[in-house]
């Protein structure tokens, strides 16, 4: 078995606790979906946002959402606030065990995030 990580990416609509969450779920069902992943396969789970998004913490969100969840470990950190970048932006990398090949991994970038990682589509 292996440890690979699962990127994704979603624009949130607005800097309120229930835009952040509806994002949260949106990312994470759909990961989840495009990669069968069980919760006790999952590794840790690092969240990032932009500094435009300061409402609430998304492990809260997820916590909240995916009470079977509730042992993963999940961390927030502040995006790297580069010059002309995509604003209101969360990211997520979940790290899970797998026997899946690095190049079978389906990494998710939804809403204005899709154009992050063209080449991964």
């Amino acid at each position: 078995m292996f440890q690979r990580g699962i990127r994704g990416a979603i624009t949130v609509d607005d800097n309120t606790p229930q835009a952040v969450k509806n994002a949260v779920v949106e990312l994470i069902n759909e990961i989840q979906n495009q990669n069968a992943v069980s919760v006790e396969d999952i590794s840790n789970v690092i969240f990032t946002m932009t500094d435009d998004i300061d409402c609430v913490y998304p492990a809260k969100c997820a916590r909240e959402e995916f009470p079977q969840w509730k042992y993963v470990p999940m961390m927030c950190v502040s995006e790297l606030n580069i010059k002309n970048s995509l604003q209101k932006c969360l990211r997520i990398l979940i790290t899970i065990n797998t026997e899946l090949a690095q190049n079978e991994i389906k990494h998710v970038y939804l809403k204005g995030a899709a154009i992050l990682r063209k080449d991964l589509k």
